[in-house]
């Protein structure tokens, strides 16, 4: 196979990216998980930027009656007919969300065993309910989610710290919902799949405990009003156990995931001669540094056809971070990409997309970029400085300058970050 130009290049990457897309579209994924129909009544409730795309394939596949009530974030809710569809903020939470959360643990009031409660779960849960505990207020929980997201902690860290200052996450919505039986499916965006990272696991059991969330805002130093503090040292914020019996009718299935999401783009690239190598799909650590390292392994793929043969595509998922030291608009798959792209110096015939699934990259509308050989000798060009834009985390206006960010609209699913380098030559 002869090297790729830049537009075909271009083009099968962004083939990849929208069957991975695709892979996790929940009008795919719900259908074959739904439950059996219950002697009493079906509740949908859920919570996600998926979540509405979820309901209305519920819909289309239901033969009985039911009821419900999903939040998902704004700019992705979709027409359904039974289940009611709020729309509320991510990723800082809103008064929206609020009511939302509270409206839905009303939904779930009064039930009995004969009912069955179908929760639909997916990425952006946790800051869609943001309902606190007692002595918590909302403006308590912007803040505690404005300083998780710039502190460089892990997701799993930061739902760890959501799941106990919340009256509906960790495992506390399925408890309202006893003695109905509980069925959640689940579309993942966190690395590793764990149901407790989803959303920070609104109907999941967690053995974590609120010691285990104040060593993780030790850990990071990250200021926090004294009444949230108070919360965790009181025990106050303990979630849901794993041996609770209100959870002992519990279903959990997880029906959507990153890895699903990089093996249908494997077949894409396969289709068109590229062997794939999907290197992992819950990769984490500082969105810079796995940037450094895949350039790395780019470069001596393409110099030295080691360790893979070309052509070839490296793929990867998970949920890199981002500590926030500059004043850019941020974004850890633009950071990411724009490390990558100082690493590789303009190695001939490496081109490489990264974008969020969700079609959000950070806070902007944006859900990614690509970049090609001659990335920075374009920014340079432009007056750009590829080092500084890096150190304010400025990967969204890098990238913008250059016309190179990838731009998808509400994908209507989220199985976190996609990343790609496509190898064709050395």
């Amino acid at each position: 196979m002869n090297p790729l130009n830049d537009a075909e290049a271009r083009d099968l990457l962004r083939r990849m990216f929208d069957a991975a897309i695709a892979a996790a579209q929940p009008a795919l994924c719900v259908p074959p998980a739904l439950p059996a129909a219950p002697k009493g009544r079906l509740i949908v409730i859920g919570a996600g930027k998926a979540s509405a795309e979820m309901a209305r394939a519920v819909e289309r596949n239901w033969l009985g009656p039911l009821t419900g009530l999903v939040v998902t974030r704004y700019g992705y809710a979709v027409p359904c007919e039974r289940i009611e569809i709020v729309e509320a903020a991510h990723p800082v939470p809103d008064a929206a969300g609020l009511q939302a959360a509270r409206r839905i643990l009303d939904r779930v009031q009064g039930l009995s065993a004969d009912d069955t409660v179908l929760c639909l779960i997916s990425g952006g849960g946790s800051s869609l309910l943001p309902l606190p505990l007692d002595g918590i207020t909302l403006e308590d929980k912007q803040q505690v989610n404005q300083a998780l997201l710039t502190s460089g902690a892990t997701i799993s860290e930061m739902n760890c710290v959501r799941r106990h200052l919340s009256a509906i996450k960790g495992g506390r919505l399925a408890a309202a919902c006893h003695p109905a039986k509980v069925v959640t499916l689940l579309i993942s965006d966190v690395p590793g799949d764990d149901p407790r990272d989803i959303a920070s696991g609104p109907t999941v059991p967690d053995a974590s405990t609120c010691a285990d969330a104040l060593a993780i805002i030790q850990r990071y130093a990250i200021d926090l009003p004294e009444r949230v503090l108070d919360v965790l040292r009181s025990g106050r914020g303990e979630s849901i156990k794993p041996d609770d019996p209100r959870l002992a009718n519990n279903e959990i299935h997880i029906i959507g995931t990153p890895q699903m999401a990089l093996e249908a783009a494997a077949r894409v690239a396969a289709e068109h001669g590229v062997t794939a190598h999907i290197l992992g799909d819950s990769i984490e650590g500082e969105a810079r540094d796995v940037g450094k390292v895949m350039a790395g392994i780019a470069l001596q793929t393409a110099r030295r056809g080691q360790p893979f043969a070309l052509p070839c595509v490296l793929l990867s998922g998970g949920e890199t971070t981002v500590t926030v030291r500059g004043t850019g608009r941020g974004g850890r798959n633009v950071e990411f990409l724009l490390s990558c792209a100082i690493a590789l110096q303009g190695q001939a015939n490496v081109h490489g997309l990264a974008g969020d699934t969700d079609g959000v990259d950070g806070q902007e509308e944006i859900a990614g970029a690509i970049i090609t050989p001659d990335t920075l000798q374009r920014a340079f060009a432009a007056a750009l400085r590829p080092a500084d834009s890096l150190d304010n985390n400025d990967g969204h206006g890098f990238f913008q300058a250059l016309d190179d960010s990838v731009v998808t609209g509400p994908t209507l699913t989220n199985v976190n970050d996609f990343r790609a380098l496509l190898i064709t030559g050395n």
